[in-house]
């Protein structure tokens, strides 16, 4: 789908804000409420907009860990990835898992309760025998910068 400069300032309205209403929403789209909502629902049906979340500040809730894992497979056969990226979409502790080019083959952001809880997850992972050979923890021991916000500005140039 081919998107506009219309599109795009719907698209970046709403990752600003998810609740925004429709008034305000066409505003600063620059439309009239119902052509706005229709290409806000047409961008819906597309899958560009996949769903609208709230950002919770869990510290403010429970301490957390936060963890970044490095995960090599052992063999590097189509199932082998399969086998791992089926487990790893059940487990609600990873809440991101990219497969990378490089010298490992998955990066993973693990949150868990504390440091405990991490361990006794990659316990349990290497029990299911998902084909992992090295894994590396790395700590997150502040946050610098966490953008849900994509800078659409600059990656969709020919919608301005």
């Amino acid at each position: 789908m081919k998107l506009d400069a219309i599109d795009l300032r719907i698209l970046e309205a709403i990752q600003a804000d998810g609740r925004i209403t429709k008034l305000a929403l066409a505003e600063k789209a620059g439309l009239s409420p119902t052509p706005c909502w229709m290409r806000l629902r047409k961008l819906e049906r597309a899958g560009i907009v996949t769903g609208y979340h709230a950002r919770v500040a869990v510290r403010r809730v429970a301490p957390v860990a936060n963890v970044i894992m490095e995960v090599t497979l052992g063999n590097h056969r189509q199932a082998d990835f399969e086998r791992f990226e089926r487990a790893i979409a059940t487990i609600p502790e990873v809440v991101a898992c990219w497969s990378v080019g490089g010298g490992v083959d998955y990066i993973l952001k693990v949150v868990t309760a504390d440091i405990d809880a991490y361990q006794r997850l990659v316990d349990a992972l290497l029990e299911r025998e998902l084909g992992i050979d090295r894994y590396f923890t790395y700590i997150v021991t502040k946050t610098v910068k966490e953008e849900t916000v994509l800078p659409l500005g600059s990656l969709l140039p020919q919608a301005t």
